[in-house]
């Protein structure tokens, strides 16, 4: 009630309040094509403001947060990571951040999951603004289970807390979640200000109470947000100072909806506001605090995507072509295993006891090979990796003390696409107690896993998990795909070059059995050969098809 109050006090404040003039000031600075700038003056109450719009239509400029492991300043931090400007993220404690930060493929940071107010702990979801693969934007309230991006779910809505909630909710479950898919970069911060095209200060609800993050106070602040037609806002106000007293978050929300925010987030503020443009200060910081954590404009190619595979599986060890030879393997009692079966221990011997994996591959190509386990103490540090490929056998040792529940590269080789493919797991270790047999995937950016897929992938022709050919085709300018799943599946449809490059991603989620049907739009590729593949990890469908212009 009290701010609900303080709300209402502060939204008639802004009525009465002048408003805020805005000048183009892009020609003052050195900003890439897509990027402008622009400078907001106010008398009364005193504001100095500024806001980056970031058009993501342009295909050579990105934004992406950035993780030191020592704080510096804005300023310092866009003149290390080369960025064209950047602001502050979101909030931190010491030198860790206790807001997200991930990066293509990595969360390098997570949202705090619980703060502790009147010595009780309390479960918190927080917000995030998230870029997905195909650069569109969003802020959500989300809630890391893992700390993975595969862990990170998002919620219609934040813990149902009141100001000074006397009772800790129960901690968030994943059913009531959604995970999140194709997420590119995002940074975390809160309360949300904007979602959906509404104004929903989730101040309460995201226990900033208490946390010295003031609602409705005229401080400095730093927000993020993004329009309807793909910009991103990056906007700062100074604050505590004579020439600029700051805004309370009512009213911060009210200026990102006037820039056309449909999606907006406070981060971090106060001493920490900075806004720089290479390695100069655009705002006037207050304190110029040293923070971890930027959200930067870059050149695209800064991004570091990493490539995407052509074809990816993992076998598990509960799958129908995992197999344990010899007795004596036993689970694992840790947390972290790959999927739905425990990882499995043996003892060190000789090598007559092992774990085999056939991939069942889809041709003769290069592949990677990556291990996944549950490291201990009492692990072996010299565990054999034995690959059985095309021009015969290699044992890589894998270090299972470490690197556990991640995926660690083990090496590559050139497999047949036949039966004789193996990756053995062997006991036949020297410096440890155990040997752990959890999960193995095989990748592979060979474009002969694309070329003879039509060949290989599907040659029983299983109705069960199948492609048809894509209709019409040739096809100029659009053409239709459709598949069969005979059981619910995480699916990805993509289409590739004659060169093996992903030209698009069509679909990347969990789908239900069914008949289902995709229209691929290429207006903007060149003629000649495409492939599009479906698959689901496991199993892999392809086809070739010809765009005529």
């Amino acid at each position: 009630m009290k701010n609900i109050f303080a709300a209402l006090l502060l939204i008639a404040g802004i009525l009465n309040a002048q408003s805020i003039t805005w000048q183009d000031v892009t020609s003052a600075y050195t900003l890439p094509q897509g990027v402008k700038i622009y400078h907001g003056t106010r008398p009364t109450p005193a504001l100095q403001a500024w806001y980056l719009d970031v058009d993501l239509t342009v295909a050579k400029i990105s934004v992406r947060p950035y993780i030191a492991a020592a704080p510096m300043t804005v300023q310092t931090f866009a003149a290390n990571t080369g960025a064209y400007a950047a602001i502050n993220g979101g909030f931190f404690g010491g030198t860790s951040s206790l807001s997200a930060v991930i990066y293509p493929n990595e969360a390098k940071a997570v949202n705090i999951q619980s703060v502790t107010r009147n010595a009780l702990t309390y479960p918190v979801m927080r917000g995030f603004f998230g870029m997905k693969n195909d650069r569109s934007c969003s802020v959500d309230w989300i809630y890391h289970f893992g700390n993975t991006i595969g862990d990170i779910y998002t919620f219609a809505s934040p813990l149902s807390y009141i100001n000074n909630d006397p009772t800790p909710k129960p901690v968030p479950v994943k059913a009531n979640g959604t995970a999140y898919s194709n997420l590119l970069i995002g940074i975390g911060g809160g309360p949300v200000l904007i979602k959906g095209g509404v104004i929903n200060v989730t101040y309460d609800q995201e226990i900033m109470w208490g946390s010295g993050v003031g609602f409705s106070n005229n401080d400095p602040r730093t927000a993020v947000g993004s329009t309807s037609n793909n910009h991103v806002i990056m906007f700062v106000a100074d604050g505590r100072q004579a020439a600029s007293e700051g805004v309370g978050l009512p009213e911060l929300a009210q200026i990102m909806k006037n820039f056309g925010c449909v999606e907006a987030l406070n981060l971090d503020g106060g001493g920490s506001t900075q806004m720089a443009i290479g390695n100069q200060y655009v705002n006037t910081p207050s304190e110029q605090r040293a923070v971890p954590a930027i959200l930067a404009i870059v050149h695209a190619d800064s991004m570091n995507i990493p490539k995407e595979p052509l074809f990816q599986k993992i076998i598990d060890t509960g799958d129908t072509n995992a197999t344990a030879v010899g007795g004596g393997w036993f689970e694992s009692a840790n947390p972290g295993y790959w999927g739905s079966t425990k990882a499995q221990l043996h003892s060190t011997g000789s090598g007559n006891t092992s774990y085999e994996f056939r991939p069942h591959l889809p041709a003769r190509a290069m592949y990677n090979v990556y291990g996944w386990w549950v490291a201990s103490s009492n692990r072996c540090t010299d565990t054999p990796f034995i690959l059985q490929h095309q021009t015969g056998t290699d044992t890589l040792r894998a270090d299972q003390t470490a690197n556990g529940s991640t995926w660690k590269f083990i090496g590559t080789a050139e497999f047949s696409g036949t039966s004789r493919d193996k990756v053995i797991i062997s006991d036949a270790a020297k410096n440890g107690s155990y040997v752990v047999a959890d999960a193995v995937k095989f990748e592979s950016f060979d474009p002969a896993v694309i070329t003879s897929a039509p060949r290989h992938a599907v040659r029983s022709g299983n109705p069960s998990f199948q492609i048809h050919q894509n209709f019409p085709n040739p096809f100029n300018p659009s053409t239709t795909i459709r598949f069969t799943l005979s059981r619910e599946s995480r699916v990805s449809l993509k289409v590739f070059n004659i060169l093996g490059a992903d030209v698009a991603q069509l679909i990347n989620g969990f789908k239900p059995p069914g008949e289902y049907s995709v229209t691929f739009d290429a207006s903007r590729l060149p003629s000649g050969i495409y492939f599009y593949q479906l698959t689901d990890g496991e199993r892999l469908a392809a086809k070739h098809m010809v765009l005529t212009k």
